[in-house]
């Protein structure tokens, strides 16, 4: 099975992302952002904007003199001791103001051993996630994480899903046609998060955006109760935009 990666703007700005670290962590003692922006390359206003993001993850810190240096963050996921651990609890952080600021439940998701997996989400009493009411490991078809998955993958490998689980009707959105499905996923732009409108659950509108690092395929979404359908895009393009500390984290 081959898959089909695409670059997003989100990996883009991790590739610079991890620039900026690796600058960082070789100039031990501190470097300040003239330096960095000369040795990396990276256009000055785009730099702090890379700068922001990874001192709000803890992946630099700034000391007294205004040079930066490598963060809580970095050091805990560049050790092999517990570094699962350290990635996991890094990630819930992200998926938790990720949560907060667009205001949905927001899951980190990968397809994994040809099985979709939702591996972590942050929900919480106001934004609570979706009742996984037929298990999600057979309704890629249907929802907005295993169509996002289903778009990386070529178009032999999602033949194979399609033919280990066969596309059932969950709701009257629901498609079921292997032809028109395929079709609908080979059209997808990488760039633009794929949808779901009541086709899992009535009631329920979701989206999701592609993660590509590496070899892993993965996707970020986001669930709305059908009352909250009109914020639906907002959300999808903001979180379109936050993917990065995802990404990053998921790189070192």
């Amino acid at each position: 099975m081959a898959l089909r990666h695409e670059p997003t703007a989100s990996y883009h700005s991790v590739q610079d992302a991890l620039r900026v670290l690796e600058t960082v962590a070789r100039r031990g003692t501190g470097i300040n952002e003239t330096e960095l922006a000369r040795e990396t390359g990276i256009a000055t206003e785009r730099l702090t904007t890379l700068l922001r993001m990874l001192r709000r993850e803890a992946y630099v810190e700034q000391i007294a003199d205004g040079a930066y240096v490598t963060g809580a963050a970095f050091t805990r996921l560049g050790s092999a001791d517990g570094h699962r651990q350290a990635l996991r609890d890094t990630l819930q952080r992200t998926l938790d103001r990720l949560r907060d600021s667009v205001g949905a439940a927001v899951y980190l998701s990968r397809y994994v051993d040809g099985e979709v997996r939702v591996t972590q989400y942050a929900d919480s009493p106001a934004t609570p996630k979706v009742n996984e009411w037929v298990d999600f490991r057979y309704s890629a078809h249907a929802t907005a994480v295993g169509k996002s998955l289903l778009t990386q993958l070529d178009h032999e490998g999602r033949r194979d899903h399609l033919a280990r689980h066969r596309p059932a009707r969950l709701t009257s959105r629901t498609i079921t046609s292997d032809r028109l499905l395929l079709s609908k996923l080979a059209a997808q732009p990488p760039t633009v998060p794929v949808l779901d409108l009541q086709e899992y659950a009535v009631g329920t509108v979701c989206a999701a955006v592609p993660l590509t690092a590496g070899s892993t395929t993965g996707c970020l979404a986001l669930s709305l109760p059908l009352e909250h359908a009109h914020r639906l895009r907002r959300a999808a393009d903001a979180l379109n935009r936050n993917a990065a500390p995802v990404l990053l984290s998921l790189a070192i």
